[in-house]
């Protein structure tokens, strides 16, 4: 398809030779001598691109341009200028003009401005499926290999540039490339993590930061007497993976410096019950249930099973030490979030606030039960959009404008990520068995092994015992447990929904961000 220029300049009889240049380049280029003529254009047929003349008789082109912003905003609009005056770098900067030129402008200045306003996105999607089509082989001969878990954190960090690097392009070939890859990276992740997972809990050899030691390891450093003026915000989003940071980080760098981006590994079930109360207690459920049985509620006993969060925060900064005084919310909704932006100013006199935000776990719950959201939401790349959007409108991203006034602490993390189901796996039990799509314990549990990770013996990885024969299974990758009645109706219910408590990188490795306010 032929790209068209429309350009206008009092004097445009002295840019033929600029005009024939770009026809012999095979653009189409429309040359008008006033703002007015312009407009009129635009309205008769919508070029691609307008380069525009800041000077001219009558109508000026800064006038020209505020007409084609209310008109047609989405049109990119060069402005050509005599001087590097500070306002149009201002305006270029706000997102009134795409870009401009100082006179006397030269054919190769001409060519590049073009590509890059009217082809920029093909070049770029070139460009980054030939750069990723480089490291294929690269990321291929890692995973052939055996990694640390530093390594696959690494990896799985190499991973998500890629997918959000490669979410531009239209070339479906390279999407299923990348795609297979992903999933025979998570494959092998499956079986690193189930091969590992019980020595990090004995302490056998080396582990990585985990759900327990997470705060101990990461945040309780930031609390010591010398940084006790600074109060320092953990921010705790509920079930906010690692490429949906990635995507929002943009917006946030807006007012933060981020100073650490870094991983840490969940525990199992990656679900809030179990991660979220380990990460506050710094402690297994199991050893949560013998040390706090007041604050530990099992899955087959009535009540909120996160209703001591706040509590187990509390002992486990006494038992470091830190017996300092904290402050902790659980924003619901809106409106609660709204009003904790106005106690700002009584939140600063604690050297710790915590606040837990839930909306993208509701989210992915909402995704389940609704056909709207689903829509919405229909796919990873349209997931990650409407995390960006509900950020730019939150409660959350008021709260993070106005702390980048103040001289503190930001830490931005979650409990557990989510991952896109797509394959069922079937199981059989009672009535008593947990309704987890990704993880299951009960009695008289029908499985095939091979389909699971199993625990039959549920102290061996710290979890609390139901019954004495009570195992726990977890799926691998993008399965989920399906029973046999009602089977298809279940699978096409619940395929491609975000569920989260087996095993994934999206669900196991989450962020752990630290920031300051640019402004201190």
């Amino acid at each position: 398809m032929n790209i068209t220029i429309l350009w206008a300049d009092d004097e445009i009889e002295l840019l033929k030779p600029h005009i024939l240049f770009l026809k012999e380049k095979g653009y189409d280029v429309v040359p008008v001598c006033s703002g007015r003529d312009a407009l009129d254009e635009i309205e008769a047929a919508m070029p691609d691109l307008v380069f525009l003349d800041e000077q001219m008789p009558g109508l000026s082109g800064i006038d020209t341009l505020k007409v084609i912003k209310e008109r047609w905003p989405q049109l990119p609009v060069v402005m050509i200028t005599k001087s590097e005056e500070e306002h149009i770098m201002e305006d270029a900067l706000g997102g009134k003009i795409s870009d401009y030129l100082i006179k006397p402008v030269n054919p190769s200045q001409i060519l590049l401005t073009v590509k890059k306003h009217t082809e920029g996105r093909r070049l770029q999607s070139e460009h980054s499926t030939m750069n990723y089509q480089q490291q294929f082989r690269e990321i291929g001969m890692q995973l052939g290999g055996r990694m640390s878990h530093e390594e696959w954190m690494e990896m799985y960090k190499k991973l998500v540039y890629w997918e959000l690097e490669l979410a531009g392009t239209d070339d479906p070939s390279i999407h299923d490339i990348f795609l297979s890859q992903k999933e025979d990276a998570n494959r092998q992740y499956c079986r690193f993590y189930e091969e590992h997972y019980r020595d990090w809990l004995s302490g056998a050899g080396e582990k990585p930061v985990m759900s327990t030691t997470v705060l101990q390891q990461r945040l309780f450093p930031m609390l010591g007497k010398d940084k006790a003026a600074k109060s320092t915000f953990l921010i705790v989003i509920d079930n906010f993976r690692y490429d949906q940071w990635k995507f929002v980080q943009p917006l946030v760098e807006q007012y933060y410096k981020v100073e650490h981006d870094d991983m840490y590994y969940t525990i199992l079930p990656t679900t809030t019950q179990f991660a979220r109360n380990a990460m506050f207690a710094g402690l297994m459920p199991s050893e949560i249930e013998r040390k706090y049985p007041q604050y530990w509620v099992n899955e087959d006993e009535e009540g909120y099973k996160n209703q001591y969060e706040n509590e187990l925060l509390d002992e486990n900064l006494r038992r470091h030490g830190l017996g300092i005084k904290h402050t902790y919310n659980k924003v619901l909704n809106a409106q609660y979030g709204k009003k904790l932006v106005d106690r700002l100013p009584e939140l600063m006199q604690a050297p710790l606030n915590v606040i837990v935000y839930n909306f993208i776990d509701m989210l992915s719950h909402a995704r389940t039960d609704s056909d709207i959201v689903r829509e919405l939401a229909e796919d990873e790349k349209a997931y990650r959009s409407l995390t960006l959007s509900w950020l730019e409108h939150s409660p959350l991203m008021e709260m993070l404008q106005a702390l980048a006034e103040k001289d503190v602490n930001v830490i931005i993390t979650t409990d557990h990520g989510s991952v896109r189901i797509d394959h069922p796996v079937r199981v059989k039990g009672d009535r008593g068995v947990s309704v987890n799509l990704r993880y299951k314990q009960g009695r008289l549990l029908d499985y095939n092994p091979k389909d699971v990770f199993e625990v039959k013996d549920p102290a061996t990885i710290f979890l609390p015992r139901r019954h004495v024969t009570s195992p726990y299974i977890f799926c691998h990758e993008n399965d989920f447990f399906a029973y046999p009645n009602n089977y298809n109706e279940y699978v096409k219910y619940y395929t491609s929904t975000f569920q989260h408590g087996g095993i994934s990188m999206e669900e196991t490795l989450v962020p752990f961000i630290i920031m300051r306010p640019k402004n201190n």
